[in-house]
């Protein structure tokens, strides 16, 4: 089993992971990891950290979907987070990988932007790891972010879990998701456990 987590920043995708590390004893892989350490590797990796999302992007997937195939392959499971993992990438994957890869893509309102950004957003975005975030960001630019990425989610019909109103309750519904994901897995295994 891989589970993919994905969303622009801020949007709990390290906690997430993290809790889910906790839950199932599987590890988790930071992408922004995998990113850093290439570039302090290589400074001619093609990209710097503070390129675009899509061209960051572009250059990981390569690593990063054979890391996902090799896993599955060993059937192992790992969680693999980060903004790097970008809707259309879902659709590279055969369906023998595809059926033991459970994605989210988490965003947020506009509402809940405009009313949470200082109080919730800001305040928490440093939950698990420091990613040296500026104090505060231009609100409009975030809220367009967020605005391209649902766009981008829904027209390539990927699990998109927005978060409206409250933040903890509202997240709930993806831990319950991906919960829901993961006994269909593991029942689907063990029905062609019991055949074999």
């Amino acid at each position: 089993m891989v589970i993919l987590i994905s969303g622009n920043s801020c949007t709990g995708k390290t906690l997430m992971s993290q809790k889910l590390l906790e839950k199932y004893h599987i590890p988790y892989l930071s992408i922004d990891h995998l990113k850093m350490g290439l570039y302090r590797g290589d400074t001619g990796c093609g990209f710097t950290p503070l390129d675009s999302t899509e061209l960051i992007g572009e250059k990981l997937w390569p690593i990063i979907k054979g890391i996902i195939m090799t896993n599955i392959e060993n059937k192992q499971n790992i969680i693999i987070e980060g903004c790097y993992i970008l809707p259309h990438y879902i659709k590279d994957f055969e369906a023998t990988y595809s059926e033991q890869i459970i994605s989210v893509f988490l965003g947020f309102s506009q509402n809940y932007i405009e009313t949470n950004y200082i109080s919730n957003i800001v305040k928490h975005r440093n939950a698990i790891e420091d990613r040296g975030y500026p104090e505060e960001g231009i609100i409009t630019d975030y809220v367009n972010e967020h605005d391209v990425f649902r766009k981008k989610c829904l027209d390539n019909g990927v699990d998109y879990f927005e978060i409206d109103k409250n933040y903890e309750d509202e997240i709930m519904n993806v831990y319950d998701f991906i919960e829901t994901e993961k006994r269909k897995m593991d029942r689907k295994f063990k029905e062609g456990a019991d055949i074999a």
